[in-house]
């Protein structure tokens, strides 16, 4: 007898709280049962009930070779055959590490970790260790992993369930947070006018992914940029979802933009856990065990991980990869976009390299406001009608959408031939 999709999530439920280990995967803002998926390979998956999906979330973003690549698979085997973890240096963290140096210009000096929240929170201590200050800016609708001083109006799955901030958190621990509106120049400008000499850094998505996809105006960057030198503050941009995803140089590569402090996760693990925060080397020479800020892990620059992400980092810089890439996500947002006016569905959409968002409103949004204007109820519908046509957009319409160099025309078609039915229903 096949087990199904909702007896694994009633027994879920009662071992583990909400019946999922990270929130959005409950389903809870578009209702209904959680999918169990148990095998991929390149851009599908299928659930225990063996349905086959199009997989358009590809585990958060990490998998932008697709599920299960052959090479991918291949060192994860040959490095775990020699040892899964040693808690001691290899020769292969230094591999990663001078890798990730050579591609990314503003990283002089690079730390591994396990998480991007691990990253966000010791980028974040860093900061406010190597300025002597407390404050830090952060925008709103902005995820940077559940660290306490980040968790105040945030995206992700904070925002999907409508609670912002988290319960949990002391109010003294982020009363030197300071939450402005995302692309608002003057908002920014005023804010390092009054406080600008206690302002240690400015975190920010310089393609936001977490209140779906939102493009930063180069504007926006470049003054942020342009203020935290004048004022001694350091820029930190939260590349854990467009690092490498977006292109070869990552988001800061496609705005010409050089931060003093960049995150990195999700890609560079190869769908294995993996980040790492990284930058001028006079800042990451503060940490331990050189300089006064701690930060440690046991499992940092895991050999199974560094291998997963070595090949994939590899893979990735193929002539034309992106542009592939890229042009076959902009054929899913165009053709999304064509069919929708057909039917004469208010919805748009738009992509950055590998990543894409999808929106019920007439035109992309531009800040966190615009994205809550768009209509959740549609979008709602649309997921659902859209899962059952064997699509699997992500469970919320807070989240950006990602495509991987194995989608092909066939998938991508087939995608937009279940949108029209679905469109065509006014979902």
């Amino acid at each position: 007898m096949t087990i199904t999709n909702q007896q694994l999530f009633e027994r879920s439920r009662q071992y583990i709280p909400g019946g999922v280990n990270s929130p959005v995967r409950a389903f809870k803002s578009v209702g209904g049962t959680p999918v169990f998926f148990q095998h991929g390979q390149g851009a599908c998956f299928w659930d225990v009930e063996g349905k086959s999906y199009i997989d358009y979330v590809g585990s958060w973003g990490p998998l932008i070779l697709g599920h299960a690549h052959p090479d991918v698979v291949r060192v994860v085997q040959d490095a775990a055959s020699r040892g899964t973890s040693f808690g001691a240096p290899t020769a292969a963290e230094l591999e990663i590490a001078e890798l990730l140096c050579r591609l990314l210009p503003s990283l002089e000096m690079v730390r591994l970790v396990s998480s991007g929240t691990e990253a966000g929170m010791s980028a974040i201590r860093l900061a406010r260790g190597y300025t002597g200050r407390n404050r830090i800016i952060k925008f709103e609708g902005c995820y940077h992993g559940h660290d306490d001083a980040l968790l105040v109006k945030a995206g992700s799955g904070a925002l999907t369930f409508g609670h912002p901030s988290s319960a949990g958190v002391p109010a003294e621990t982020v009363e030197h947070t300071l939450v402005l509106d995302y692309n608002d120049v003057t908002g920014v400008e005023a804010t390092f006018s009054n406080l600008g000499s206690e302002i240690a850094a400015v975190i920010v998505e310089p393609v936001a992914g977490n209140m779906n996809l939102v493009r930063a105006a180069p504007r926006f960057l470049e003054t942020l940029r342009t203020l935290c030198t004048k004022h001694g503050s350091l820029l930190i941009l939260d590349e854990v979802m467009t690092g490498f995803r977006v292109g070869l140089e990552c988001a800061q590569g496609l705005y010409g933009i050089t931060p003093d402090l960049t995150i990195l996760g999700k890609v560079i693990g190869g769908g294995l856990p993996m980040a790492a925060f990284g930058g001028r080397r006079d800042v990451m020479e503060c940490l331990a065990p050189l300089g006064p800020v701690y930060q440690a892990g046991t499992l940092s620059g895991n050999p199974v991980a560094v291998a997963a992400g070595l090949e994939t980092l590899r893979q990735i810089q193929t002539p034309g990869f992106f542009d592939k890439l890229s042009a076959m996500t902009r054929k899913l947002t165009d053709g999304l976009t064509s069919v929708a006016t057909k039917n004469e569905v208010a919805f748009s959409a738009q992509a950055v390299g590998g990543m894409f968002g999808i929106y019920f409103r007439k035109s992309p949004p531009e800040s966190f406001t615009e994205v809550m204007e768009s209509d959740r109820d549609a979008f709602n519908c649309f997921f659902h009608a859209m899962l059952k046509e064997g699509i699997y957009f992500a469970p919320s319409a807070f989240e950006a959408g990602f495509v991987s160099a194995a989608h092909s025309d066939m998938e991508i078609d087939k995608t937009l031939e279940a949108a029209d039915r679905v469109f065509s229903r006014k979902v």
